[in-house]
């Protein structure tokens, strides 16, 4: 008996195996991170090869034997959904797929939830609009990590438990992952609004916001503290 499975995937991994088989890291939009032997794939007359590619959704088919005490499954069909093809004319975009698919693979080797894949996919997509700067995807990106890492950035509140205010100024402390008050601080009402922002909305509506070329960097930097990055 076998066990099929079709899924749409990313490609994480691709790990040359053998003299024309490749073992393939994906992650799927239903069933987490998989492995897959890919058979024959690096032949030149291969029938599946052209369905596997980086920076792309990928429509697979998968077969495992339901006597395989492993976790191995074998591709038996692939096509491209969509070829995120724009990337590649970026080496700065392209440089962060490359970090995002990182940090995605770390972070769905322990967590089995969809909204890994869901993550990258959006990622993926705005990395695809040359119209979107990289810094905001960056922010974006991190911050909504981190929220399903369970290290949600604190935008309410400061280490008082006293809620944000817009006259006023903050420092961040590191540690306790908290703002503190100080009216000489770094961080002022439209970088905290920013912040919000990016928490609670698609990086396609945070994509369109003007004028924040003042604040992204300081919004990048907390949100590569929230992602422990």
């Amino acid at each position: 008996m076998s066990q099929n499975l079709r899924t749409k995937c990313v490609i994480l991994r691709r790990t040359n195996y053998g003299e024309a088989d490749r073992i393939l890291t994906i992650l799927t939009s239903d069933s987490g991170q998989l492995s897959v032997m890919a058979r024959g794939v690096r032949k030149e007359k291969s029938r599946l090869a052209g369905g596997i590619e980086l920076f792309a959704i990928c429509d697979v088919s998968l077969v495992r034997s339901t006597n395989n005490t492993g976790d191995m499954w074998t591709l038996t069909g692939a096509k491209l959904n969509k070829f995120f093809a724009q990337i590649m004319q970026n080496y700065d975009k392209l440089q962060f797929g490359y970090e995002a698919i990182k940090q995605i693979t770390k972070a769905s080797q322990t967590l089995n939830e969809p909204e890994f894949y869901e993550l990258l996919v959006d990622v993926l997509t705005a990395l695809d609009d040359q119209k979107i700067a990289l810094k905001v995807i960056e922010t974006w990106f991190y911050l909504q990590l981190a929220k399903l890492l369970g290290n949600e950035l604190n935008v309410l509140t400061d280490n008082n438990g006293m809620k944000l205010v817009e006259d006023a100024r903050y420092n961040f402390d590191t540690t306790e992952q908290v703002f503190m008050f100080d009216a000489n601080g770094r961080f002022d009402a439209r970088a905290i609004k920013l912040l919000r922002v990016m928490l609670t909305n698609p990086l396609g509506v945070v994509g369109k916001i003007a004028n924040t070329d003042d604040i992204i960097d300081d919004c990048l930097h907390l949100a590569k503290i929230a992602a422990k990055i």
